[in-house]
């Protein structure tokens, strides 16, 4: 993939996706058990074979609803269907997690859905569960349930920022774009402080995928988050985070880093990830090795560290593009092949011709590419 932002996005999934999987076998071990089990630095890399989790699993199934909606709304001439495919996505996948539901019309499918490791049960947190059992019942897959102004519950966890990286692949506005990231959030996590962060984080990735330095990118990301009510745990976490990294070697102890939280609630998994982000880059070094050393202190402290590593893997790999994951990592996660087709996609459907016949509407094995 030649084109820069199409890289990055690429990136961005690649190192979601590891940053998950090195962290999933000691996500809340304790550091002292992590260093029992792993030595003295913890865990250093990847099995051979990586599984992905639930994480990565939904945020595939996101990104794959934003080419979706946007094939849609070139094909109609009307937009709006963003969040509701999000939805149908995330509830063919429960149905896959062998959830038993009323009958409706399900009518998304794509290569994320057809892809056993994005369905496989991974132990998705009991949050999401609960509200894709909430929209399941209601039997409108393609209308969203959990609202930013009717909340579906009054959760600040972090699951729903976990998968909202890709929300920053659509259009570069970024007030759109924190929109779409908050929105999804809300269709499991009705908090301010489960919603907020994943806006920001998809401002973030949208300005990095555009070629921002990761600290102009947050930059931008935490003033769209204060036009925001709510904001202020969410902001207080950030803040936290970019005055620790401000500390030199000693803040990428995992004993500082803890001073951020467990990583459970959006605030703090945002706020480590950013943290392990700009503690790796200004170590410096080339770019392959700032993603390897952010996302490995990412996951190597006392709590959500699967979490924490995604979100820090997104961020670094927006900011320096695929090549920066090892290619060792990229070989050995699953679901590598769907992470390519997706970036792809998206970097396509996103760039400045997408697909496009002689009526101007999207081809059908362009459709078809992602909705069959």
């Amino acid at each position: 993939m030649a084109d820069m932002a199409g890289d990055r996005m690429l990136g961005c999934l690649f190192g979601g996706a590891v940053g998950e999987a090195l962290g999933r076998p000691v996500e809340g071990m304790s550091i002292s058990e992590i260093r029992a089990a792993y030595g003295p630095a913890g865990v250093t890399g990847l099995p051979g074979r990586a599984e992905i989790g639930e994480a990565t699993q939904l945020s595939l199934l996101t990104a794959q609803a934003g080419v979706q909606a946007s094939i849609r709304a070139r094909a109609k001439g009307i937009g709006g269907a963003y969040l509701g495919l999000v939805q149908a996505n995330c509830l063919v996948w429960l149905r896959a997690q062998g959830e038993r539901m009323p009958e409706q019309d399900l009518l998304v499918s794509g290569p994320a859905l057809r892809d056993p490791a994005v369905t496989a049960r991974r132990g998705a947190g009991r949050t999401t569960l609960a509200a894709l059992r909430m929209a399941a019942e209601r039997g409108k897959p393609g209308w969203p349930l959990g609202r930013v102004d009717e909340p579906i519950n009054d959760s600040k966890g972090c699951a729903g920022t976990v998968r909202a990286a890709p929300c920053g692949f659509g259009y570069p506005d970024p007030g759109a774009v924190f929109t779409r990231g908050e929105g999804t959030a809300a269709l499991t996590h009705g908090h301010p402080s489960g919603r907020l962060p994943a806006g920001t984080l998809a401002v973030a990735v949208s300005a990095l995928v555009h070629g921002a330095t990761l600290v102009d990118a947050l930059g931008h990301a935490m003033a769209r988050l204060r036009e925001h009510e709510g904001h202020e745990e969410t902001t207080a976490a950030l803040e936290k985070a970019l005055a620790l990294a401000r500390g030199g070697p000693a803040s990428q102890a995992p004993e500082r880093l803890e001073s951020l939280g467990g990583g459970f609630t959006g605030p703090e998994a945002l706020a480590i990830a950013v943290h392990a982000a700009l503690a790796a880059e200004a170590a410096g070094g080339h770019p392959l090795e700032i993603v390897p050393r952010g996302t490995l202190l990412a996951v190597n402290h006392s709590g959500d560290s699967d979490s924490t590593g995604a979100i820090c893997g997104n961020l670094l790999g927006a900011r320096y593009g695929s090549r920066a994951v090892p290619e060792h990592w990229r070989a050995g996660v699953e679901a590598a092949g769907v992470i390519a087709v997706l970036a792809e996609g998206s970097a396509v459907e996103f760039g400045p011709s997408p697909p496009a016949d002689s009526y101007g509407e999207p081809p059908m094995d362009w459709h078809s590419r992602f909705y069959a």
